[in-house]
């Protein structure tokens, strides 16, 4: 029972909590960008709370979808070939078993919100599961995964304020490129075994030239935020906290090395701390 649990514990990656943490911050941005301070915070928190568990959920699910898609590849790259499926000690069948309990116990969660909110984020389910497809067809999976990752953005603020907005869509529109440009970091880690066997994505596409890439989307990813802070009209205070999260960007970028994959982790995890800032900077916003 004990290895079993073991074994669930590392297909779900629950100990490597960066995968839903980047998955939440976008949804703690959108919910706090839509709520009225003025209000009392108890349905702040327990939002706050419900897309926390919402994307350990869902970044769960979706961690044993593409490893059953990917057992072949896995098998093949050194950082994942002792991954539970692809060393063969998870069958496939049990495993999609897992990911279905997960999705309907996010299905409870999901039913809290408001009907907008449930609906939208039904409709984004295949983007979720098809994912894992995309590094098959195109050199840009990041920018898929970015679409798919941040959609909790406009689901936070329908789920305060029950309609749609250009706020959290350009907004929206700009957290692509940061997941664009950090998964594109975590690319870099095994571009030579995507090579060997065949699979596409950004960091082969952009290995000659890998600052270009990340500068550009980073770019755009402070522009929305410059922009969404000029749309809710926040104070000067908003925009010289920004300050930090960019110099946190640029240094990813001045410290990217391709070609040690330790130093490409690193700035991977980074982004953690990364959507920690932007929460605080949002706050500061709303706030001050």
């Amino acid at each position: 029972m004990i290895n079993q649990l073991n074994l669930f514990i590392e297909l779900v990656r629950l100990k490597k909590p960066i995968g839903f943490m980047l998955l939440f911050w976008p949804c703690s941005w959108g919910l706090t960008i839509a709520y009225d301070f003025n209000q009392d915070l108890e349905k702040y928190f327990w939002f706050l709370l419900l897309f926390l568990v919402g994307a350990i959920l869902m970044r769960s699910a979706g961690c044993i979808i593409n490893d059953i898609v990917d057992s072949d590849f896995d098998k093949k790259v050194e950082r994942t070939k002792n991954r539970p499926i692809a060393s063969g000690k998870i069958s496939k069948i049990k495993a999609f078993t897992y990911a279905m309990v997960l999705c309907g116990i996010a299905f409870l969660v999901l039913i809290q919100f408001n009907k907008f909110t449930i609906l939208m984020a039904l409709l984004s389910m295949p983007l979720a599961f098809t994912y894992p497809l995309m590094k098959r067809f195109t050199y840009w999976p990041q920018l898929f995964l970015g679409i798919t990752f941040n959609y909790g953005l406009v689901l936070a603020w329908i789920s305060i304020t029950n309609e749609i907005s250009i706020i959290p869509v350009i907004f929206y529109l700009g957290a692509i490129f940061w997941t664009l440009g950090y998964d594109t970091i975590y690319g870099f880690q095994d571009i030579k075994d995507d090579e060997i066997i065949g699979v596409k994505s950004a960091s082969i596409k952009f290995k000659n030239e890998p600052k270009k890439i990340l500068f550009f989307s980073y770019f755009f990813f402070v522009t929305s935020l410059l922009f969404m802070g000029i749309l809710m009209d926040f104070k000067i205070q908003y925009f010289l906290f920004l300050s930090i999260p960019m110099t946190h960007l640029i240094l990813q970028v001045k410290k990217l090395n391709i070609s040690l994959p330790d130093v490409c982790l690193k700035i991977f995890k980074s982004n953690n701390f990364l959507g920690l800032l932007i929460l605080m900077n949002i706050l500061i916003g709303k706030l001050l």
